[in-house]
């Protein structure tokens, strides 16, 4: 009588190369924090740029910039 539970070889799979192997487990855990780390630089860099856009725009308010002499019409 065969046994009920066969082995499988999911466990065995992985990247093969010519010295070794790497298991898939390792390349799901690398994919997925480089996936995060992806998306916490993008936040990072979406709230640099918004902070950015603030500070020109404050740069450029018309209570910040000089008045200047406008020559008179009735001359």
């Amino acid at each position: 009588m065969p046994p009920t539970t066969q082995q499988s070889t999911v466990a065995n799979t992985g990247l093969n190369l010519v010295l070794f192997t790497i298991p898939q487990s390792l390349l799901v855990q690398m994919g997925s924090a480089s996936i995060l780390m992806l998306l916490s630089a993008g936040k990072v860099s979406v709230n640099a740029l918004e902070s950015i856009g603030q500070a020109s725009e404050e740069l450029f308010r018309g209570d910040r910039l000089p008045i200047l002499p406008f020559p008179d019409d009735t001359e």
